[in-house]
């Protein structure tokens, strides 16, 4: 138990209320800092429900500091060396109509750009992954799921919930310095605080159903993918292999049809294929972001602050980019070494991202299966020649920043801060890109560089990055004889500043 800057006993110094990726990746955060937190959640979080499936590059560079990333890598039900194709066809039985290559950058391959290659997976095992490693290596965090928040209230030193135990009904209070809701879309905790979700819902109505299909991956013509958009004018849907023992999702938007969803899926498949049905979830599609994501001593992270269509694969990875960015913060304020503008740029640097991404996200759904689809798409001859290659120029076209999005992953930068400085010479705002190019302005993530062969420990630059509070980095051999002062000024600050001096030719082109 750890006291208040005053006298008052505290539980915990961070209570997390949700055990979903941004809860977990928040007391991952926290616990390697050597901060205590308490983490409560009402549901269990197992099943098969099929929400994220795409592990994008910047989170799995988080796991790497982490220590989890090869966790995460060994849990891949197909291999990481699985194809990550898109592949458009008007069935999955059908003609291919186009495809796009290692999507989202899942390719197992040393690339210079970044330190960890995206990862398809299903969310369950994400979250297994997480809770594990917060349950090795964050002895301050505590666990406590069935666990579900009444209500809280917040004074000058911190904050007082009240807790219910799911099963028993018994009811308690802890306190801790601060709250963050990664209470997902139907956050109770932005409830309280009584913040507004701004922006347009619903944009349209889905449905995901999982199913089993002994045999099926070997059964159709389109070989090995992470994704299948089949492009009829019957039944316009993606299919997706999600786990081992022959699991499949099938997702599609219902026209109030009364059609058996096993009839739908074997007409999508054009294969008599035997399918069990496992479970099935409906879903819509929102273009939200919240009013504020702070209140005092609380905070919002996750859904429980944006909402967007998952086309692009970008919900999830964006809640734990949340995480970490405000973990850190939070740890340096509790540390005693964090002015008062740090937790201030959580809200206005995050909103920035988020606000690209729902845009982009938006986009991308507005290419949905079903508007892709165009009449004689399957027929014979001639006519339906043409109108795959009309099909496929469009999808090419417009469905290129879906899949091949570095630019918005790792691409982010913040423009509006208020701990960021820039040199005065340095006033124009970056635009944003689709693609990625490596920029050290400052808002930016840092360019990534291989020090060393292969993708181990110690290969990486970021390797050698400050686990708690700052990196002071050296491009130039002569750099670390000048640092000397900028060193000293941080201890007698008591500010954590790391220095690193790798020595290597390339950094001073690389970040100018």
């Amino acid at each position: 138990m750890r006291t208040s800057e005053g006298s008052t006993p505290f539980d915990t110094e961070v209570l997390i209320v949700g055990g979903g990726p941004v809860g977990l990746a928040l007391a991952l955060e926290l616990g390697q800092q050597g901060r205590d937190c308490v983490l409560v959640e009402s549901h269990p979080r197992t099943g098969l429900v099929p929400r994220a499936k795409t592990t994008n590059v910047r989170t799995r560079e988080l796991m790497r500091r982490w220590g989890m990333a090869d966790r995460l890598a060994a849990l891949a039900p197909f291999g990481t060396d699985f194809p990550s194709n898109v592949v458009f066809a008007t069935r999955l039985a059908g003609r291919e109509i186009a495809r796009f290559q290692n999507a989202f950058a899942c390719a197992p391959v040393r690339d210079d750009r970044f330190a960890e290659h995206a990862q398809w997976i299903p969310q369950y095992k994400v979250e297994a992954a997480l809770k594990s490693r917060v349950q090795e290596s964050a002895p301050h965090s505590g666990l406590r799921f069935a666990t579900r928040l009444l209500d809280f209230s917040q004074d000058d030193e911190g904050v007082t919930a009240r807790l219910e135990q799911v099963d028993s009904g018994e009811t308690r209070t802890l306190r801790a310095r601060y709250l963050v809701g990664a209470d997902g879309a139907r956050s109770t905790v932005r409830e309280r605080l009584g913040v507004r979700m701004e922006g347009t819902s619903p944009l349209s109505h889905h449905r995901n159903v999982v199913f089993r299909a002994p045999g099926l991956m070997a059964a159709h013509p389109q070989g090995p993918a992470v994704m299948y958009w089949l492009l009829n004018a019957e039944v316009p849907c993606v299919i997706a292999p999600l786990d081992t023992g022959d699991l499949w999702t099938f997702g599609y938007s219902p026209r109030g049809e009364d059609t058996p969803v096993e009839q739908l899926i074997t007409s999508a498949l054009g294969l008599q294929q035997p399918i069990e049905i496992l479970s099935t979830d409906e879903w819509t599609a929102h273009q939200l972001i919240a009013q504020r994501y702070r209140e005092g001593r609380v905070f919002l992270a996750g859904d429980a602050c944006h909402l967007h269509p998952p086309f692009g694969g970008h919900g999830m990875n964006m809640g734990v980019g949340d995480a970490a960015d405000l973990g850190w913060k939070l740890a340096a304020t509790l540390a005693g070494w964090a002015g008062p503008a740090l937790l201030d740029s959580y809200e206005t640097e995050r909103r920035q991202v988020h606000r690209r991404v729902v845009d982009e996200s938006v986009s991308n759904h507005v290419h949905r299966s079903d508007r892709l689809v165009q009449p004689g798409v399957e027929a014979e001859g001639p006519e339906g020649e043409l109108a795959r290659a009309q099909v496929a120029e469009r999808v090419l076209a417009l469905k290129r920043p879906e899949f091949h999005s570095l630019g918005v992953v790792i691409g982010a930068h913040y423009e509006d801060s208020p701990v960021l400085q820039r040199e005065t010479t340095d006033q124009a705002p970056l635009a944003p890109r689709p693609d990625y190019q490596p920029n050290a302005r400052p808002g930016c993530r840092a360019p990534h560089l291989w020090l060393a062969p292969g993708t181990g420990p110690g290969a990486s630059l970021y390797d050698h990055f400050a686990r708690h509070g700052f990196t002071l980095l050296c491009t130039r051999p002569d750099g670390a004889a000048a640092a000397g002062p900028v060193l000293q000024a941080a201890q007698h600050l008591g500010l954590p500043l790391q220095l690193l001096a790798p020595g290597d030719a390339r950094l001073p082109e690389l970040y100018g």
